[in-house]
């Protein structure tokens, strides 16, 4: 049985452009000699020397970013990949200075942010329709598995950059959502001495301080060439738009990074978190969306009870990234992790109204969760360059492991008193519910072997990539019989990108994705088959030559099989019958269009239905909480000489098309028009900054689970912010 949760600075580069770092240690002569004597193979691309800002782990040169490794897990330049591919850099983070990961891609292209409105627990999002941040959201290239509530989060302050892999990418990565990837690239430790301190306060009350430092370690001899550091951390406190809701957490993150010599490099990097804050929303849709009798509840409402509502969540991380080049044509990378995630809650969650909506009664249940989950990933892989005849190869074999446990306890109590949304009445004591609805201990081992092969004949370029897994999911129930399964899938990929002289780069590709759920079938009682999807893809890229900009534009067709659905007899429960088809068009400009002017900007726009499903008369309807156009628009312009240089102003829209908040579509939340604002001034080494959220304070709804579950979006946020860096 499932449940759904309460949805709601240059850093040392990765391995090829650090092939090029003068500060490196220096390869053993006789190699040195032995590769200068050898005759030149120019049919072979052999090992690639990026140049300075194409990293595809480091900092990126503005908004512009033109290589990565998240959509074929080699060091691929935009250009060559055919598949829809975003990346945001630290420089847009900073300056649109989010307050959360889910406010970091509310400029992306087919992502729709904070799904669930204002909400200081989760970061919620989805790609091309579908959510992803249950299996979808990654960080180092290795997967970060949610199930019930036992979610992750990272602050933007620890980001460098972030990768958003659009379409199936189960090829590569393993069981994940059919919409796409979000992969979180971490700051790392930097060749050159580093130290920062930030600290701010939002119109809200709540501060944070913020710290970065790194560099080489400091040795008796001096700077160490082989060893560098980083220690960065950030703590915030203070209130939110809701009544008794704080956000206080807290984040640090060590990393060392040990280079031997020019062909080896170990990064070894921990992370610890605390989040403290309460649940907001889950009000009804006649009272936040349309207007009840008495009006419009107020956004500022807490609908549960400080004297019993928490929400905390403990995170701890440490693993290892390891890179060899075993020759100039062979290298080899071993990412490891393991993380723990520890959620408790206890909340008096909104259930619709008490009788008619004119009593301005909100119906409540008292709902605790304790979830804490492991999660070990391991992956491993050899890249090998080389050619047959015209043909350039970049081969790929790697072995995957996963390993995945989550405890999870859920119970919930319906005799819980109402709540006057015009006199609300708080400190009526709540004990531990009376029903517990979950308590299982859920493990799920995945191994997986792939392949690729990027094969270049000139322009052409020919991506071909394959993997099987095999997926072991036992739930040790204590309430239900226990259930074991085993699966075995085959992913694909196949796509084709012509780079024409012109900087235009048509490509058509393939895919196919599965997901392996964790949850039982309310019918059978056995564990749910896995899920799967398929897309075709079509689109054209574009980097013009002697314009520091990419565009590009696509068209898909995205299936979504084995989708769960509710059980017609039982509406707690979930079956397995669905499919959801996703079609649509998305668009993508960003640019450094002069010296201090950046631009971004995106559109898409999809056609998502149900296309199976026991209930013929869902057949066609769009899934609830899913806005089918979603458009941004962001500029950031610094002046560079003049008596204004230092000062800057940036300033972004965004547009939210309307969703549903019933599965009948007869509930619409209608769309919403959204303007930011930034300014800031920098002199000498101090940076100020004045960033505004909701410029307008606009009131909306930001979307409807259900029509008892509605979520109001941010209001009117500013945050003023000092920065100092030597």
């Amino acid at each position: 049985m499932v449940r759904v949760p309460n949805s709601p600075t240059a850093t040392a580069p990765s391995q090829p452009s650090r092939r090029s770092a003068s500060s490196g240690a220096s390869r053993p002569g006789q190699r040195a000699a032995r590769t200068a004597a050898a005759p030149a193979r120019p049919s072979a691309p052999g090992r690639q020397n990026v140049q300075a800002g194409q990293d595809p782990r480091g900092p990126i040169n503005g908004y512009v970013a033109t290589r990565s490794l998240t959509g074929t897990k080699t060091n691929t330049p935009l250009m060559e990949i055919p598949q829809s591919i975003s990346v945001i850099g630290r420089e847009e983070i900073r300056d649109q200075n989010p307050g959360n990961f889910a406010e970091a891609l509310r400029y992306a292209p087919g992502v729709s942010a904070q799904t669930f409105g204002a909400d200081t627990r989760n970061d919620w999002f989805k790609i091309r329709g579908f959510d992803a941040q249950d299996v979808g959201l990654f960080l180092d290239g290795l997967q970060l598995s949610s199930f019930a509530f036992a979610t992750w989060k990272f602050p933007p302050f620890g980001i460098e950059r972030i990768d958003i892999l659009r379409g199936p990418s189960a090829v590569l990565y393993g069981g994940s959502g059919p919409g796409g990837l979000v992969n979180i690239i971490s700051k790392t430790p930097p060749l050159t001495p580093l130290n920062y301190v930030e600290t701010g306060v939002n119109s809200f009350g709540n501060a944070y301080l913020s710290f970065d430092f790194g560099g080489p370690v400091a040795t008796s001899t001096g700077p160490s060439n082989e060893l560098f550091y980083r220690l960065l951390g950030t703590v915030k406190g203070g209130d939110t738009q809701t009544a008794f809701t704080p956000d206080n957490n807290y984040f640090v993150a060590p990393s060392v990074t040990y280079k031997p010599d020019i062909d080896t490099t170990l990064t070894i990097l921990a992370s610890a978190s605390r989040n403290d804050t309460r649940v907001q929303n889950f009000l009804p849709y006649v009272g936040t969306v349309v207007n009840a009798p008495f009006g419009r509840i107020p956004t500022g409402l807490f609908a549960s009870d400080p004297s019993v509502d928490s929400f905390r969540r403990e995170q701890e991380m440490i693993g290892y990234q390891f890179e060899k080049n075993l020759t100039d044509d062979l290298t080899f990378r071993q990412n490891a992790r393991f993380a723990h995630d520890d959620v408790q809650f206890q909340t008096l969650l909104g259930n619709g109204y008490a009788g008619n909506p004119a009593s301005a009664l909100l119906s409540r249940f008292n709902d605790f969760a304790h979830d804490s989950a492991n999660q070990a990933d391991l992956d491993s892989s050899l890249e090998y360059r080389f050619a047959t005849g015209l043909v350039q190869h970049k081969a790929l074999v790697g072995v995957d492991l996963k390993s995945y446990e989550i405890s999870d306890l859920q119970a919930f109590d319906f005799a819980t008193p109402a709540l006057n949304l015009l006199n609300p009445v708080y400190g009526v004591p709540q004990g531990f519910p009376s029903t517990v609805f979950a308590d299982q201990t859920i493990t799920q081992k995945q191994a997986g072997l792939y392949a690729q092969d990027q094969l270049k004949l000139g322009r052409l370029t020919l991506v071909l990539s394959g993997r099987n897994d095999w997926v072991n999911t036992y739930d040790n129930n204590r309430l239900l019989p226990s259930e074991s399964r085993d699966d075995s899938k085959f992913s694909g990929r196949a796509g084709l990108i012509y780079n024409t002289d012109l900087g235009i780069a048509p490509y058509i590709s393939y895919a196919t994705s599965y997901n392996p759920i964790i949850g039982t079938n309310a019918t059978t009682g056995q564990l749910f088959l896995p899920e799967t999807g398929v897309q075709t893809e079509a689109g054209v890229k574009i980097e013009p030559a002697g314009f520091d900009g990419y565009f590009g534009a696509s068209v898909f067709d995205l299936k979504r099989q084995n989708v769960l659905t509710t059980d017609p007899n039982n509406a707690l429960q979930s079956i397995q019958t669905g499919e959801v088809t996703s079609r649509g068009i998305e668009l993508e400009a960003v640019a450094n269009v002069m010296p201090g002017l950046k631009v971004t900007g995106a559109f898409t726009n999809f056609n998502i239905f149900v296309s199976k499903d026991l209930n013929p008369a869902l057949i066609g309807t769009v899934p609830t909480n899913t806005p089918s156009e979603i458009a941004s628009l962001w500029g950031d312009y610094t002046f560079q000489t003049g008596q204004l240089a230092g000062f800057g102003f940036g300033a972004g829209v965004r547009y939210n098309g309307i969703s549903y908040a019933d599965t009948a579509n007869s509930l619409v939340v209608p769309a919403y028009v959204l303007g930011d604002l930034a300014v800031h001034y920098e002199v000498n080494n101090w940076r100020f900054a004045l960033n505004v959220t909701n410029i307008t304070d606009k009131i909306y709804v930001g979307s409807c689970q259900t029509a008892t579950a509605c979520f109001y979006g941010d209001r009117r946020r500013a945050v003023a912010s000092v920065s100092y860096k030597w």
